[in-house]
């Protein structure tokens, strides 16, 4: 591919610095996002749109970043258009279509379009474009073996049917030969008949059987929302039924969507998503940066306070080595560390170390140490340093220690809001005393813990 015309370095400097620090903190979600499975699931009318496209290119770029991609597909508004034209009727019932035989049809012709918009995109080879050799091979068959819905309120749903089981191994076979994975919202049965399908129930399914990593649901919200309308960028699935439960005036994509994303969480799935459609790199944007632009579910908390254990080492040294070159923190070495590990706790984000600290009891003194307290600067506005804080003295109480203290040269003001008063260093436990750093000149502080 040849390359772009040289722009001058100082003219765009703050754009090339820009990049380089968002490829650079990109780089970890692309290392533990390859050779995942990723299932990304959208309606008939985003492969309608204009803007479609991009998100044909942003799902190019995930699948030369090795992400094994399944891609979910609607055709309702393809349908629609083709029973329009043809004056047949639409009946729905609890928001799924009751497909009859002449119904049925039309939603194979739909699903037929979509489909074939969605692979022709997929096949863009053009130069100069985001898709330039990619050759992206796309693949389908028939992966889902379905039943029928039967008779829904008093309301026969004929030939609308859900999913009685995934072809696995076959999904994994294509996936393993590097093929991106498109599925449309048809069943078939062991005696030949073929089902329509929700769009929803498919992906849901398919991501449960598959295990997958991510499933992904573009909408057209840009994700859950709550009572003053701010963007909640994480949920449990507690706190989504929860949510669910007292918010009856949700989006009706929210409503549709959520549920969905609560079932794949409860049911094996590790992420789900719901991004807008409208927002241009919304699926990089998401999986790519911290903060995201969408709401993400998982079964617990993302974050969380546990022990350290020796395979944390390398992420608290990267939390904590930034501010011992500062002179914040004393300097530890990694055997060191290695051989105090069970004295850390850490807070934990999404799999990601974002904090530490460490108890050093004195048990003869009824005294105990708090060190290495530190918060990663992108998390220090979210409580991660009271909630360290509150476990070190949990535990410094049930070792029955009496005290709490702390040695700092830069962040006195900091544990002074929260209980500690100035003390002195004659007060430390002598081991503690014996070791002080008269040059340092560490101020030291205490609480008492009741």
């Amino acid at each position: 591919m040849p390359r772009a015309p040289r722009v001058d370095p100082a003219a765009n400097s703050a754009t090339a610095r820009a990049f380089v620090q968002w490829i650079r903190s990109a780089a970890p979600y692309i290392h533990a996002f390859r050779g995942k499975t990723f299932v990304i699931a959208f309606g008939g009318e985003v492969v309608a749109d204009d803007t479609f496209l991009g998100i044909v290119h942003d799902l190019n770029l995930l699948h030369s970043l090795g992400i094994r991609l399944v891609v979910v597909h609607g055709s309702r508004p393809q349908i629609e258009a083709i029973l329009k034209q043809q004056h047949i009727p639409s009946h729905y019932n609890r928001g799924l279509r009751v497909t009859d035989s002449e119904t049925l049809d039309c939603v194979l012709e739909g699903t037929g379009h979509a489909r074939s918009r969605i692979e022709a995109l997929l096949s863009l080879g053009v130069a100069n474009s985001p898709m330039a050799g990619a050759r992206i091979r796309v693949v389908g068959g028939n992966f889902l073996t379905a039943k029928p819905m039967g008779v829904l309120d008093g309301v026969d749903m004929l030939w609308t049917g859900e999913v009685r089981r995934v072809d696995v191994e076959a999904i994994r076979q294509r996936l393993d030969d590097g093929d991106i994975v498109l599925v449309s919202p048809l069943g078939y049965s062991p005696t030949g008949e073929i089902f329509n399908l929700a769009l929803e129930e498919v992906a849901t399914q398919v991501a449960v059987w598959l295990s997958a990593q991510k499933l992904v649901f573009l909408m057209d919200t840009d994700g859950v929302r709550n009572g003053r309308r701010q963007l909640l960028t994480e949920l449990s699935t507690r706190d989504a039924e929860a949510l669910l439960a007292k918010r009856s005036k949700a989006p009706a994509d929210v409503q549709h969507y959520l549920p969905c994303a609560i079932r794949a969480c409860d049911n094996g799935v590790k992420r789900a998503h719901l991004l807008s459609r409208h927002h241009d790199g919304a699926l990089l944007l998401e999986l790519f940066t911290r903060d995201g632009v969408g709401t993400m579910i998982a079964a617990a908390p993302l974050a969380q306070l546990r022990s350290a254990t020796i395979d944390d080492v390398g992420g608290i040294l990267a939390i904590i080595a930034p501010l011992e070159d500062q002179g914040v923190l004393v300097r530890r070495s990694r055997e060191r560390l290695e051989m105090e590990i069970e004295r850390f706790v850490v807070a934990e984000h999404d799999g990601v170390i974002i904090g530490c600290a460490a108890l050093y009891a004195f048990p003869a003194a009824k005294t105990g140490e708090l060190a290495a307290l530190a918060v990663d600067p992108d998390f220090r506005r979210e409580g991660y340093g009271e909630a360290l804080l509150h476990e070190i003295e949990q535990r410094a109480r049930k070792l029955r220690l009496s005290r709490l203290f702390v040695l700092t040269t830069r962040t006195a003001g900091w544990f002074v809001e929260r209980g500690f008063v100035e003390s002195d260093p004659a007060r430390l436990p002598k081991q503690k005393r014996d070791l002080y750093n008269w040059q340092r000149r560490s101020l030291v502080y205490e609480k008492t813990l009741t």
